[in-house]
């Protein structure tokens, strides 16, 4: 089932056209990624509402996996906590797990997942952890290929203007695979540098004698390794099809290496999204200039203005208008909603006709009824107003409940903390608010009641009353004309005003 909206399915939920046979995903999430040059391995770095690994997770999960294997090693602890927060607890199949100890190259971390998988039949898919653009539908094709020829090991290639950093793909006169040169083994071989086509580094392979082949590798090479490439030669040796099957679209299944890579994934996660925006009848002014997570719904006719940022699980209703500077997460918006200039929005709850901004600040828990305002410089905070009630200017409301048809004037602050606690705030239907109050909670104003500028309140105000709090004023006659006769007769006084 789709949100309204979007063509993006419920989490856990098939994409495309029906999946082959079942099959067991082994996702290689082992390693650290040094040329990220990041404290963090790059497969827990931030992605368009998940992680790195989490969309790769996903990927494999909409493909059609029966079973789903991480191999996890360098910080595992944080690798499979991203993972699960971007799985969720209900959706199957489940993560499995198993460890790499020591990282010595991507053979060596399928062997270490041989305890899971001893002994078992059928096609394994092997991908890495770090390549968050590959479809579904490419995973599912690569599994239908690998099948269809009955091949011990079926790789993914792809042709680069500039293969620098990957392994080379070696072919027969025929066109059949013969090996793959790694990069640090190419020792100057300028033929060999020469070759475009290159290792993906997706695989499919049959579990059966899987294990075997792998042992019979060796790392007699630069890294001193065991490199899952040379899986190709082993089985080679043994009379068994290898074959290699060329992806078109080289962006889409090379990983993340660089931070230069990570904005290129960021960028491409971002377009396909707009255009399937677009597809649906969002108007978007300036795709360019536009960002919009993955899982985030958005209707029919929403106009979104550029530089807006929708993030997480955020969802637009028809017809709302999203102005220029605008950072919306995790929040719901109903139909006909107006966001104006500069707003930040996160976790609320915004219904139909409410107008917000500009420069507005909503945050979590804000909850706002049909035909709200919320205005320039007014800052919200698990507050609730009801339907038709207004806080136009420059006004803090926290942990505040706001019935119907209420007027929040100018410069209002709930005063919800009292240095321990917070407190709550309840204003009644039809209360009307002087500019520049201060309502001390615990407090509540009952309906209808006035509270008068400038006034501080600190104890419940009846239904129907008027609230005054401030000071009796008292004016001076003549006072002002004094002072300035004063200040004219003295050269120099402090006060004297000079034009």
């Amino acid at each position: 089932m789709t949100r309204r909206g979007s063509s993006v399915p419920a989490r856990g939920a098939p994409r495309g056209r029906a999946a082959p046979a079942r099959f067991v995903a082994l996702i290689l999430a082992a390693g650290q990624g040094k040329r990220m040059r990041s404290a963090r391995t790059k497969l827990i770095h931030g992605l368009a509402g998940g992680t790195v690994i989490s969309r790769v997770v996903q990927a494999a999960r909409d493909a059609g996996s029966a079973r789903i294997i991480a191999v996890i090693g360098v910080q595992a602890g944080e690798v499979r906590a991203a993972i699960e927060e971007g799985s969720g607890a209900s959706v199957t199949p489940r993560v499995e797990y198993c460890t790499q100890e020591r990282q010595l190259g991507t053979g060596h971390a399928v062997l270490a997942a041989e305890g899971l998988l001893h002994g078992g039949k059928g096609t394994l898919l092997i991908l890495n952890g770090d390549v968050p653009l590959v479809r579904p539908s490419t995973l599912r094709s690569l599994v239908s290929a690998h099948r269809r020829r009955k091949a011990a090991l079926t790789l993914l290639t792809t042709r680069l203007e500039d293969p620098r950093g990957y392994g080379r793909i070696l072919r027969r006169a025929g066109g059949s695979l013969s090996g793959i040169v790694e990069q640090a083994d190419l020792g100057g071989r300028t033929k060999l540098e020469e070759i475009r086509e290159v290792n993906a580094g997706l695989y499919c392979a049959e579990i059966d004698g899987l294990f075997t082949a792998l042992r019979a590798t060796s790392r007699r090479n630069v890294q001193k390794e065991y490199y899952l490439p040379d899986l190709v030669g082993a089985l080679l040796r043994t009379g068994r099809r290898v074959d290699a099957l060329l992806h078109p679209d080289a962006g889409e299944v090379l990983g993340i290496n660089s931070r230069a890579d990570f904005a290129r994934v960021v960028r491409t996660l971002n377009q396909r999204k707009l255009a399937e925006l677009m597809e649906e009848g969002v108007t978007i002014l300036d795709p360019e200039a536009t960002y919009v997570d993955p899982e985030v719904s958005v209707a029919e006719d929403v106009i979104l203005h550029p530089m807006v940022h929708l993030e997480g699980s955020t969802s637009i209703g028809a017809g709302s208008v999203i102005h220029a500077g605008v950072r919306i997460v995790d929040s719901t918006l109903a139909d006909g909603v107006e966001i104006l200039d500069h707003c930040l929005i996160h976790d609320a709850i915004i219904g139909p006709g409410a107008r917000v901004g500009p420069f507005a600040h909503l945050r979590p828990g804000t909850r706002l009824g049909a035909s709200t305002r919320i205005g320039n410089f007014v800052e919200t905070k698990k507050a609730t107003l009801g339907d038709n009630s207004k806080a136009n200017h420059l006004a803090y409301l926290g942990d505040a409940e706001i019935g119907r048809n209420v007027n929040v004037g100018a410069g209002t602050i709930t005063c919800n903390f009292d240095g321990w606690s917070k407190h709550r705030t309840v204003l009644e239907e039809d209360v009307f608010i002087g500019s520049d109050t201060q309502l001390v909670a615990p407090v509540t104003v009952g309906r209808g009641a006035f509270v008068g500028a400038g006034s501080t309140i600190t104890k419940d105000v009846p239904a129907g009353s008027l609230a005054l709090s401030r000071a009796k004023q008292r004016n001076i006659e003549g006072w002002a004309v004094k002072r300035r006769r004063d200040a004219a007769s003295t050269p120099g006084k402090k006060g004297s005003r000079r034009r």
